[in-house]
């Protein structure tokens, strides 16, 4: 019987040292280049005018016509004295036609010895080809820089996860659609700030290091300051600085923040990812829906071309937003009524009843959020607000008037998915330095090590007056990802967390 391991052990070792040959020729290759005067990474510019796509796009202004372009050899067809190649730019590729005639024996031999992956600059005459292909009459090309190391599809393409995210590099180079991905990511983002701004927001910034670990659940990354000797954290959150500012007299204000939480990763979590927290004096929570909404539509429109966009298979109306309070939702999806509880105990019995786990001492409100996560998030596919949270687990937001039980905040969610975080922002520095104490004390119980400390600071901010404000936070890169049907939020960062690799 054929011993299945030895042969993909022998096919293992056949790659390699085909690889390391590789390797030894174009390194040889560079040798040579240096040796003759040729070194091509003396070259420190290129001045090229056109992109590729210009070109195919606008044909008819460009044929006939002299272009310079720069880019990457991806493909060659040998012809004996003619060959076509097809070079890569910044916006796409292009395929060109080159002939010992046009551009010198010498040149040509030159150009013969160039491999797959090297970059050029090309000057030639835009045309079409017998076959119909626009492409680059060539007059004139040049080694920019030499490529060590074969593109991977002389094996079997960059197909494995793990590497494309460990060698984003490649990954552009060989997968044309990721790059188009993150061209959208970076079209996503000015539209969101072209939105704001058009709505009055000033753009700011505010600190990445703070001086203290405060009592939200999130797990802080710790470092030290040595000139200050003092620890600092990397932030969790922008909220309590862009706060202070609406105190000071910012009405309209936002942040796109680079965000660090020392927690766990999957595929819709990083440690480190990209937040939009903005806050709005003499509004509610309600005036952050609307804004939501309607940044959301104008937001599928332009990336996707259609409020009507699908993500993983599933067809999603981002014009339809439901709007539940979280009472309203249990009721809707486990068919329990929070205002049937008389008390803690009858909901902690409730939940006993209905298989829900709970702590020992939890509250309704507690209960009610835990009967949320287990019945209602899964059906969220659509677009929907969920308001009027527990007080319990909402320290930042204002209690309602008529129902002190519950806070003015809503989560929105698409894909059972939760996108964004909103309230009407607590102003009161008496119940607000109630909860930070709460807070603190029951982070300390959980995790007796830990330094969480209150932000007495932010306190005195409020104590100078903090107008009614409704303020949002929501995730860049779940919006990245939605919008442009990407399964993993590694997907849509560039350079994402991992663990490096054994040398």
């Amino acid at each position: 019987m054929t011993d299945v391991n030895n042969i993909n052990e022998n096919i293992i070792v056949d790659e390699e040292k085909e690889l390391n040959s590789i390797l030894q020729i174009r390194r040889d290759k560079l040798a040579a280049l240096k040796e003759s005067g040729n070194d091509p990474f003396e070259k420190v510019k290129y001045d090229f005018d056109t992109y590729s796509v210009d070109i195919k796009d606008r044909f008819d202004e460009y044929e006939d016509k002299d272009v310079k372009i720069a880019g990457r050899i991806m493909s060659r067809r040998d012809m004996g004295k003619a060959n076509f190649i097809d070079v890569m730019d910044g916006k796409g590729r292009i395929q060109c036609y080159i002939r010992i005639n046009d551009i010198g024996e010498e040149a040509f031999e030159q150009y013969k010895k160039w491999d797959i992956g090297d970059i050029v600059g090309v000057s030639g005459k835009a045309f079409r080809t017998r076959r119909g292909e626009i492409s680059v009459h060539v007059y004139e090309i040049e080694l920019l820089a030499k490529s060590l190391l074969p593109l991977p599809e002389k094996f079997h393409g960059l197909k494995d996860t793990d590497l494309r995210y460990r060698q984003r590099y490649v990954d552009l180079i060989m997968n044309p659609e990721v790059k188009d991905t993150f061209v959208k990511r970076s079209l996503i983002l000015k539209y969101i700030r072209e939105y704001l701004d058009g709505k009055g927001f000033l753009e700011v910034d505010t600190p990445i290091l703070v001086p203290l670990e405060i009592g939200a659940s999130a797990r802080p990354f710790k470092t030290h300051h040595n000139t200050l000797d003092m620890d600092m954290y990397l932030r969790i959150e922008t909220e309590l600085y862009l706060k202070r500012l609406i105190v000071g007299g910012m009405d309209k204000v936002y942040e796109v923040g680079r965000i660090f939480r020392n927690e766990g990763m999957d595929t819709k979590h990083n440690p480190e990812f990209t937040s939009i927290e903005l806050y709005q004096a003499f509004t509610d929570y309600k005036g952050m829906m609307d804004l939501v909404e309607e940044m959301n539509k104008m937001l599928a429109e332009k990336v996707c071309g259609s409020t009507l966009i699908t993500y993983q298979g599933k067809e999603i109306d981002m014009s339809k937003w439901e709007r539940l309070t979280m009472v309203e939702a249990v009721k809707k999806y486990a068919g329990v009524d929070y205002y049937d509880w008389k008390s803690d105990e009858d909901a902690r019995a409730c939940a006993k009843e209905h298989h829900v786990e709970v702590p020992a001492n939890a509250t309704k409100g507690t209960v009610l959020v835990e009967f949320f996560d287990a019945y209602v998030e899964e059906h969220l596919i659509q677009p929907t607000f969920i308001y009027d949270y527990p007080v319990e687990n909402s320290p930042l937001a204002k209690r309602k008037p008529e129902d002190p039980a519950f806070t003015e905040r809503f989560e929105y969610f698409i894909n059972a998915t939760e996108f964004g975080n909103a309230f009407s922002e607590l102003n009161d520095p008496i119940d607000q330095k109630e909860r930070f104490e709460k807070q603190v004390a029951a982070k300390k119980k959980e995790e007796p090590n830990c330094n969480a400390e209150v932000d007495y600071d932010y306190v005195t901010a409020l104590e100078y007056g903090l107008a009614p404000t409704g303020g949002l936070g929501f995730g860049v890169d779940r919006l990245v990802m939605l919008l442009t049907d990407s399964a993993s939020i590694r997907d849509v960062l560039l350079f994402p967390t991992m663990k490096p690799l054994a040398e």
